[in-house]
């Protein structure tokens, strides 16, 4: 099994996580806003993972000689590790179940700001619980400082969100639509005011308005997969904070996974490596997306 053990190889790496975990919001928000519906993309992203997850699995975690204490991918799936395993699949069922919710406030909310307010939330939840799970080994008065600084921005992006409502409402109300109408009549105006789309068979319309004009906010809605045209903007905020609640779980959940802190492993068993955990925990977020998207998809009505 292959083990990154030196500072510089973990930096390295957690560079390498933040370009990756920075990047795919914005692919699956480009995703929803040229029609493609979310539950689409996400099992198209859960089945990737998954698919990640094996190949590292039988690759990296394969990799040398195993032994007692640090065994083998496939060794390890013998072993008499329950415990654990159901921690890493808690961890895939939260992070599923986040992620889920996340696409729907990038439609509410904005990528921008979702992601200021969700990744804040995220950092002090998950940082404080991780905190004393590890026995507090990390300086309080250095790590807490950070930790309230990512508090703040939690707080600004909802100031933010609240800016950017009132502005695009100003936008409308000046458009040649009457958006002061009903949201049944306002949703009927902006059909008709752009090109009419299917969705994800859909081309994109011939006249592109400037961005950030009240056209540009039109023709968006009526592209977009998402109607939030008429919604609350309440919505938006309440599924930011418990997809960030959510998500925040994950790493807990496979810290115990991994280091078990709670000592409910027997002491000749060892801990599960972060190969195996990753592959539990795939596992459930590929079942769980599947679930909750095939719901969406056949049973809840459409967003249109």
């Amino acid at each position: 099994m292959y083990m990154v053990e030196s500072k510089a190889g973990a930096i390295a790496c957690m560079m390498f996580s933040l370009f990756f975990l920075g990047t795919f919001p914005a692919l699956l928000t480009l995703l929803e806003r040229r029609g493609r519906l979310p539950q689409h993309t996400y099992l198209d992203y859960s089945i990737t993972s998954f698919l990640a997850a094996v190949v590292f699995a039988l690759t990296l975690g394969e990799m040398g000689n195993s032994s007692q204490d640090s065994p083998n991918f496939i060794q390890q799936l013998f072993q008499d590790n329950l415990p654990s395993v159901m921690f890493a699949m808690a961890g895939g069922v939260t992070l599923s179940i986040g992620n889920l919710l996340a696409q729907y406030a990038w439609a509410f909310v904005g990528l921008s700001v979702t992601k200021v307010i969700s990744c804040s939330i995220v950092v002090v939840i998950g940082t404080t619980v991780n905190y004393f799970l590890d026995d507090k080994i990390n300086k309080a008065e250095i790590l807490f400082p950070g930790v309230a600084c990512f508090l703040i921005a939690a707080f600004l992006g909802s100031i933010v969100h609240s800016s950017n409502m009132a502005d695009n409402d100003l936008k409308l109300k000046s458009s040649p639509a009457n958006f002061e109408e009903p949201n049944e009549t306002k949703i009927s105006l902006i059909s008709n005011m752009v090109e009419s789309t299917n969705l994800e068979s859909a081309a994109y319309s011939s006249r592109k308005a400037k961005a950030g004009t009240a056209d540009f906010l039109v023709q968006l809605e009526n592209r977009r997969s998402i109607k939030v045209f008429g919604k609350s903007t309440l919505i938006g905020l309440c599924l930011t904070f418990f997809s960030a609640v959510s998500i925040s779980l994950f790493s807990p959940a496979f810290n115990l996974a991994t280091n078990d802190q709670w000592h409910t492993l027997d002491d000749d068993v060892p801990h599960l490596t972060v190969y195996t955990a990753f592959f539990y925990l795939s596992v459930s977020c590929f079942f769980i997306a599947v679930i909750l998207n095939v719901v969406f998809l056949y049973i809840c009505p459409s967003q249109e």
